[in-house]
């Protein structure tokens, strides 16, 4: 049974421990917690070990323990898409890959439903960043890809979404490639596009949105949000869609109307995208950061800002009723219009709340989009 790493939703718990013990570990605990949301040790344990080559000389041991019949030859490594979470929007070349791997390092942002998806004799080993904890800098990620393909391995490195959209996979081939390594890259579908599909909002729209930007909510260090965006942002005939935003919603909110966005343009937070546990909240540049905050919305959150949100049904239902804001749930299970209200405890399924932006401003939008979709035609 193969190897494999923690869930994002629990905690290493590992020590300094060979890395050989570890995936003894792991191979026993794997048997009796294939459910989803159980804590798995894994062999990316986070020790902190005396050097870099240590480190390396760690991982190559259990590879070769694990994987004997590779041979040291010129292996590749596969730098992979897994889409924005729903196992069904794999590409079947990324599938394949997954299947006949040696080794898969991945992330957090592969969901556990498409780790299930990986080869059974292969090696999985979590690499994972997120805020307050690092398992691997992105510079020992490099080492690890360019080691295991030493070693003759096939190396698949998994990567929520598409790995040429903030998803540095243009460092990871210009680092294997100076370095003689063969790498390939397998597309996939952007977190903008699967999500904004599952909600049934059109990136781009005539009448409303004749371009789509992408932009990253992470500020560069030192820096701030405001200062790194630019006035094309504010564009009110195009889509923003903000990876990583959700730290940073109210500061880009802000600094959009200083740019001269109306605050009443239509808006969407979207936790776990295209999963189980997608929850969405619908609102305007106004009030969606009090809205996300309300609902507890935790990352990885999309936000979408434009006036093409507004064609959402789930937005469309928020408008047209009295109240606060919407918040949808289980649209990656294919439920879309299932509403509840984002009012914390006690939230009510099958009713829709409104945006707070008054009857006749709604009624105004939804005109709009109306006509927009009539002259579609």
């Amino acid at each position: 049974m193969r190897t494999t790493g923690w869930t994002p939703s629990c905690p290493p718990t590992c020590s300094k421990a060979s890395l050989e013990s570890t995936a003894a570990a792991v191979r026993r605990r794997t048997r009796s917690s294939r459910h989803r949301g159980a804590c798995r040790v894994s062999t990316t344990c986070g020790a902190a070990e005396p050097d870099n080559d240590s480190f390396l000389d760690g991982y190559l041991r259990v590879l070769r323990k694990h994987k004997p019949e590779l041979v040291a030859r010129s292996g590749r490594v596969h730098l992979v898409g897994t889409g924005p979470g729903d196992p069904e929007l794999l590409t079947l070349r990324a599938h394949r890959l997954m299947q006949g791997a040696d080794v898969v390092l991945y992330d957090r942002l592969v969901s556990p439903e498409i780790l299930d998806l990986v080869g059974p004799s292969t090696l999985t080993v979590y690499v994972g960043k997120q805020r307050g904890f690092h398992t691997r800098t992105q510079e020992e990620i490099h080492d690890l890809l360019a080691a295991f393909a030493r070693e003759g391995a096939e190396v698949v490195r998994l990567k929520g979404g598409d790995p040429f959209i903030f998803g540095r996979g243009g460092e990871e081939v210009a680092y294997l490639a100076a370095r003689g390594i063969e790498v390939h890259v397998v597309p996939g579908i952007t977190a903008a596009a699967g999500i904004a599909a599952d909600l049934g909002i059109p990136l781009t729209h005539r009448g409303l949105a004749t371009g789509v930007k992408y932009l990253t909510g992470h500020a560069r260090e030192g820096g701030s949000i405001e200062g790194g965006l630019s006035e094309a942002a504010a564009d009110p005939d195009a889509t923003l869609v903000v990876y990583m935003g959700l730290g940073t919603l109210r500061e880009l909110a802000a600094a959009l109307a200083v740019r001269g966005l109306s605050q009443h343009t239509p808006a969407a937070a979207v936790e776990r995208g295209t999963t189980p546990g997608q929850r969405a909240v619908f609102g305007t540049l106004r009030t969606l950061p009090d809205a996300v905050t309300s609902a507890g919305l935790a990352s990885p959150t999309l936000l979408v800002i434009g006036r093409v949100v507004s064609l959402a049904p789930g937005w469309q239902a928020a408008c047209r009723a009295d109240g606060g804001v919407a918040m949808v749930a289980g649209l990656g299970s294919g439920a879309r219009g299932s509403f509840q209200q984002a009012n914390g405890s006690g939230a009510e399924r099958g009713s829709a709340a409104g945006l707070g932006e008054g009857k006749s401003w709604c009624n105004e939008v939804l005109k709009e989009a109306e006509s927009s979709a009539q002259a579609r035609r």
